[in-house]
Parts: C-alpha cells; sequence; structure tokens
C-alpha cells in the first residue's frame, strides 16, 4: 500500500497533471492518500511524481495517522468505539493492520473519509525542486516515507 503526499501545487502545471491529481483525490497541499499497489495506480502516481512524494507505508505509521488525523464526515474524530459500532472491525490498529493487508479500503468504513488533512512537515521540507534521491522532497521514498509522515503527524 502507497501513502501520497502532495507537497507541490498546481498553478500553471499541465492540465493532465491537474487531472491525474484530482482522480487520486489530491487537492491541496499537505494532503494525504493511501492506495493499493496495483499498476494503474502505480502509472498515475508516476505520471505526478514531480508534485508528490510517495513510498510504501507501514502499519505503525498507519495506526498513528489515522488516530491523530482520521475524520469522519462533520468532522469528528475517528475513534474505536465508531469502528466498533459501525464495521466488523474492532479498533483503529484493525483497520491499520486490514488494510496494509489489502482486505478492507477506506470506503469500506462507512463515513470516513478518503482523505487526510496533514500539518506542514515539522522543520519543513529539505527542497521543493529536488528527488528525494538528490536531498530533496519529491518522488519515490520507499520505507522513508514513515519519517515524512510521522513528521506531519
Amino acid at each position: 500500500m502507497y501513502a501520497v503526499v502532495q507537497v507541490r501545487g498546481v498553478v500553471n502545471t499541465r492540465r493532465d497533471i491537474k487531472d491525474t491529481l484530482k482522480m487520486l483525490r489530491l487537492h491541496h497541499i499537505n494532503h494525504c492518500v493511501f492506495l493499493p499497489d496495483t499498476p494503474e495506480i502505480l502509472g498515475m502516481i508516476r505520471k505526478v511524481k514531480d508534485y508528490v512524494a510517495y513510498g510504501e507505508v507501514d502499519e505503525a505509521t498507519l495506526e498513528t495517522l489515522m488516530r491523530t488525523r482520521g475524520r469522519l464526515e462533520g468532522n469528528d474524530a475517528l475513534t474505536d468505539e465508531y469502528l466498533k459500532e459501525n464495521s466488523e472491525l474492532n479498533g483503529i490498529a484493525d483497520l491499520a493492520k486490514a488494510m496494509i493487508e489489502g482486505t478492507v479500503r477506506i470506503r469500506d468504513v462507512p463515513g470516513l473519509k478518503p482523505v487526510l488533512r496533514l500539518h506542514p512537515p515539522r522543520k519543513g521540507y529539505k527542497s521543493l525542486k529536488r528527488t528525494y534521491p538528490q536531498g530533496g522532497a519529491l518522488g519515490y521514498y520507499g520505507q522513508e516515507i514513515n519519517a515524512l509522515l510521522y513528521k506531519m503527524r
């Protein structure tokens, strides 16, 4: 499962890149979505790689983000009690585990918003014009995306 965070804005960009970001539900800077590992999704991510940071998220980071940033309709916080009442899951930890395994998607939980609105990272981005291997903040992070997401929690 990939975590994708929009890092740059879309002013003066090509129409196809704007449309791809819209299809990925990334409308604002510092918004995050979790996407399955499919060839179609990976192609969309590669198309917008100069505007997002992405990588494979682990279970602990996913659980932390769902606890701190998971929101329901009406901007209520996601809680263990809500998941027990409205789904077959026992809590946020079970949700994170099931999402990593691929058995549950975000839209399977009624009322859960698919986009997480994150804070800007503590200590800031390195550079918004270079890729991650070059010392910047864009592109493929691999497992290091978990450190970025932790700074944005």
